[in-house]
């Protein structure tokens, strides 16, 4: 079902990829959607009494892996634009 969603939505970008006004409304709807998605993960997590019981451990777990992660994709950013993009900056 997911594929054929993806596909379908391919499709339609493809069809509709000149009209302006369509991707300005679609930008919109798609940055209201991660709120949205946002949202519900906040309840969910929120409603969770494991989750809210084990947040000091997993607290600092998540602070780690979300600096590291952060770190990771800095450094692979760095290396791909030194060694691809390097050449468009003169």
């Amino acid at each position: 079902m997911v594929i054929i969603i993806l596909i379908l939505g391919l499709i339609l970008g493809f069809i509709l990829h000149n009209k302006v006004n369509f991707i300005r409304l679609n930008n919109k709807l798609i940055i209201y959607s991660i709120y949205l998605l946002l949202l519900l993960l906040g309840i969910s997590v929120g409603s969770n009494k494991v989750i809210i019981n084990s947040l000091p451990t997993l607290g600092w777990t998540a602070f780690l892996l979300t600096i590291s992660g952060l770190a990771g994709s800095l450094f692979s950013a760095w290396i791909i634009y030194k060694f691809f993009f390097k050449d468009y900056e003169k």
